[in-house]
């Protein structure tokens, strides 16, 4: 039999149904698994999805399809609960039947069967204007455990960062660090208050330098201000006037920029790109977090599908002119407002750009996208899905999956996070004092879309509340009961699980006959938490059972059941640390 009973279950209803009620063995059979004890090991609603259509009692068609039930030496017992549930109690060899199944299949225990459907994962993708802060490491951890989950499950799956080289932004970080280097020589401009601040622009700012001497620095002052207009002294949050006029400052400086150094401005905007995005290349890898795919933004400039995307838009009709700009009709999709494309100067905007990138997805042939996206872009949703439809698309491929940024508190404070002022606790910082497992834990330790504040003090800690240390420490567990034991693997496979007998021992088992499940449902919710959730669990009641039963007995049938229990938790404990991007030590 499978691991997973359902599909035994589910035999056995069509069977029923077929006797009972010809003609309807094809509607769909849902199993569950009871919360409350005592209520059997499955569930299912099949009598109450019947009853109308056949007009019957619910508990009478019940008692009806259980009559009708072929008999199975895998069910103990069945019984009609409730309105008209009918509950499965499974006998003690079907639980147990799992523990052969996991060490068998090993690494591949709880992998799903190929779907044929290829599936790409957009995540990340943070402006390469600054090093990778906290918030975007859930984005990172939220995003690879995704990926893993789905390709376990049986998808074909895709992972990519959408590289954001062309812009307004990649400007600013590119005249930041040309002010930077202009400072060393002693030309000195007031650095303005809306561009990037970090450290890590002054070093950039060295970098160049020490590559390249002076020769992007034969400018004045007065040049580099040349019809830039002055600063506001300061600007509260509501002084719109005032940061509108820095913003206008910050537009002055760079065109003076891009006209002072003429040909050698394309060198220092790519200097900084490739210090930042190196920087985040390897900031990621180091976290286990890798893409298959970086894509250009300025790719789609380069190969004129901005362009096209936006003409096929118009030939649609869902473009239209007003004072020189292009506009999307989006408000004809849902959205709150029309959306420019492209401005009276001619310059496109993001949205134009994004809009071409996710028609090169639906170009390349997935069958399913995913765009993982900070929750503060939610409102971004409805244009981008109406974009898709007015390209005669389907919208219903795409799904966006937003992320709440997570909150680092630090000895009680919370810390400030912005890439502009330079204030922020980098995805680095924190791994270097966490480590990367508690890391990928942590950010996947809730759902996504759900406010997290990141405990320092508990990631760090080595104590059952730490759920990371705790899932790890069943696992360095299990290996040690089998150091000590020092037998062969299949001795452990040829075990008798029939001697499992005890409540906590089929609770275990029933736990890892679970993952499977799990597994597809964490695919299918886009949800990487339920996996975090279920080895947490799984840990539970491993630790449990270790505390009250010896696993090296005298009696060697009993002894080699509980030592293949054992294994087959530290297998189904290693799989699912996998997909998190979490080790699994064999000591601790």
């Amino acid at each position: 039999m499978s691991a997973d009973p359902k599909l035994l279950l589910t035999k056995l209803l069509r069977d029923a149904i077929e006797s009972v009620a010809p003609g309807h063995a094809n509607v769909p059979i849902l199993l569950e698994r009871p919360r409350q004890s005592g209520r059997g090991d499955f569930a299912t609603n099949i009598a109450m999805q019947l009853a109308k259509p056949l007009r019957r009692n619910p508990r009478e068609l019940a008692a009806l399809l259980l009559a009708e039930l072929p008999a199975s030496g895998w069910v103990a017992k069945a019984e009609v609960a409730g309105a008209g549930f009918i509950n499965f109690t499974l006998a003690a060899s079907a639980k147990t039947a799992v523990v052969g199944e996991a060490l068998a299949q090993g690494k591949d225990w709880g992998r799903g069967a190929a779907k044929g459907v290829k599936v790409q994962v957009e995540f990340v993708s943070a402006n390469p204007t600054g090093p990778l802060h906290v918030g975007h490491g859930r984005g990172a951890a939220y995003g690879a455990s995704l990926a893993e989950v789905l390709a376990f499950a049986g998808f074909e799956v895709s992972r990519e960062y959408y590289v954001n080289d062309a812009g307004r932004q990649m400007d600013i970080l590119a005249l930041s660090t040309w002010l930077r280097y202009l400072a060393l020589f002693g030309i000195e401009v007031e650095f303005p208050p809306n561009a990037y601040q970090g450290d890590y622009v002054k070093e950039m700012g060295k970098g160049l330098r020490d590559g390249h001497g002076d020769r992007y620095a034969r400018v004045s002052a007065a040049e580099v201000l040349a019809g830039a207009p002055g600063l506001p002294p300061s600007v509260r949050d509501d002084d719109k006037e005032a940061k509108a006029q820095r913003e206008q400052h910050l537009d002055a400086l760079i065109a003076n920029a891009k006209r002072l150094l003429g040909d050698d401005y394309p060198f220092v905007h790519g200097f900084a790109l490739n210090e930042q995005l190196g920087d985040c290349r390897d900031d990621l890898q180091e976290f286990g977090v890798r893409f298959d795919k970086w894509f250009s933004e300025r790719s789609l400039f380069d190969t004129g599908l901005v362009e096209r995307a936006v003409d096929r838009l118009e030939k649609a009709g869902h473009v239209y002119t007003q004072n020189g700009a292009k506009w999307f009709r989006s408000t004809a999709f849902g959205d709150e407002k029309d959306r420019v494309m492209q401005r009276e100067n001619g310059l496109y905007t993001y949205f134009a750009s994004d809009t071409a990138y996710h028609l090169n997805k639906y170009e390349r042939g997935f069958d399913r996208m995913i765009d993982i996206w900070g929750a503060d872009h939610h409102g971004y949703v409805p244009r981008v899905k109406g974009a898709i439809a007015a390209l005669g698309l389907d919208p219903q491929r795409l799904d966006v999956a937003l992320v709440q940024f997570a909150v680092l508190y630090r000895n009680g404070q919370k810390t400030p996070m912005s890439t502009r002022s330079g204030e922020f606790v980098t995805l680095r910082e924190l791994r270097n004092e966490v480590g990367n497992d508690a890391c990928r834990f942590f950010y996947v330790l809730r759902k996504s879309d759900q406010h997290l504040d990141f405990d320092l003090d508990l990631a760090k800690s080595q104590s059952s509340d730490n759920p990371v240390y705790y899932v790890q420490y069943a696992h360095a567990r299990t290996c040690s009961a089998l150091r000590k034991w020092g037998g062969a693997q299949d001795d452990l496979r040829a075990a008798d699980t029939a001697a499992l007998q005890s409540e906590r021992e089929l609770g275990l088992c029933a736990q890892l006959a679970a993952f499977p499940e799990v597994v597809q449902t964490a695919a299918t919710d886009y949800a990487p938490h339920q996996v975090a959730f279920y080895l947490r669990e799984l840990a539970s009641g491993f630790h449990a059972w270790y505390n009250a039963e010896r696993m090296l007995v005298e009696d060697e049938t009993l002894r080699l059941a509980r030592l293949a229990l054992a294994d087959a938790v530290r297998q189904t404990l290693a799989n699912g640390l996998a997909l998190l991007g979490v080790s699994a030590p064999d000591s601790m």
